[in-house]
C-alpha cells in the first residue's frame, strides 16, 4: 500500500533471538533427577542398621529416623575387629524398588546430609545395582566369583550446622573393592570395568551408607539420595 514501508523483521524484533537462545538454554541444561531415597510422604524410605558384630568386632551403630526433621541417622562408632586387629564398619542399608537410573549414568549422586563428625574419614556409599545378589555383592567386593555389582565410593561431609548437597560422580564408583577396609583395589579411572554402567543403573537393589576402614564416632544425617545427570548440553 502506498505511504508504508518495508522495515526488517530485525527492527521490529531486534532481541527475538537472543531471547530465542536464553530459552534453549534453559531447556537444554535442565538437570534431569532420579530420586532413589527419602524419608517425606510416599517417599520414605526403610533403612536396617548392621555391623560387624556379625564377625565377631565391638562396633556398635544405629538408624532411626527423625519424623519432624524427616531424616534419617546414622550413629554409632566404629572399633577394631579384635581377630582381625582392623577397624570394623556400622552401616545401614536399604533394599527397595529403586527407579530406572540409566539415564544419569554420567552424572553423580547427590546426597543432602549433614555430620556433627565431619572429621571422619571412612564414610562410604554402596550401590548394587545389575547383580542378582546384592547381599553376596556387598559382602565380596568382586573379589570373590560372582560379586561383581556392588559399586562403593567414598564421600566427605562439609562441617556446618545445615544440610548440604555432597556430589559423587558416578565415575567415582567401582565395584573392585576390599572387604575389609572398603578401599577400591581398581578405580573407575584405572579400568572402566569396575565402572557402573547405564544398563546396571536400570536395575538398582540395594544403597548402603557405610562408616568403614577408619576407628571413630560417626553421626550422619540423611534428608535425601538422588542421582542427577547435570552435565550440560547447549545448542548456542
Amino acid at each position: 500500500p502506498v505511504g508504508l514501508k518495508s522495515v526488517p523483521s530485525r527492527r521490529l524484533f531486534p532481541f527475538s533471538a537472543d531471547i530465542m537462545r536464553v530459552a534453549l538454554g534453559a531447556i537444554c541444561c535442565a538437570a534431569v533427577d532420579v530420586e532413589l531415597t527419602g524419608f517425606e510422604g510416599s517417599t520414605q524410605s526403610h533403612f536396617i542398621e548392621m555391623n560387624d558384630p556379625v564377625m565377631g568386632g565391638q562396633s556398635t551403630g544405629t538408624w532411626t529416623v527423625n519424623q519432624q526433621g524427616k531424616y534419617g541417622v546414622m550413629d554409632g562408632e566404629v572399633k577394631d575387629v579384635p581377630s582381625l586387629k582392623a577397624p570394623g564398619f556400622v552401616a545401614a542399608k536399604c533394599d527397595d524398588n529403586f527407579p530406572d537410573a540409566s539415564a544419569v549414568a554420567s552424572g553423580s549422586v547427590v546426597m543432602t546430609v549433614r555430620s556433627s563428625t565431619p572429621e571422619y574419614a571412612g564414610f562410604k556409599l554402596a550401590i548394587a545395582a545389575g547383580t542378582v545378589s546384592p547381599s553376596y555383592s556387598c559382602r565380596g567386593g568382586g573379589t570373590i566369583p560372582g560379586s561383581r555389582g556392588c559399586f562403593k565410593a567414598p564421600f566427605t561431609v562439609p562441617a556446618g550446622d545445615d544440610f548440604v548437597e555432597v556430589r559423587i560422580p558416578f565415575s567415582a564408583f567401582s565395584d573392585n573393592w576390599s572387604p575389609y577396609t572398603g578401599d577400591q583395589i581398581k578405580t573407575c579411572k584405572e579400568d572402566k570395568d569396575v565402572c557402573p554402567t547405564a544398563d546396571a543403573l536400570k536395575t538398582i537393589k540395594e544403597l548402603q551408607l557405610m562408616a568403614e576402614g577408619h576407628d571413630g564416632k560417626v553421626h550422619l544425617e540423611v534428608k535425601s539420595i538422588r542421582a542427577s545427570d547435570d552435565a550440560a548440553v547447549s545448542f548456542i
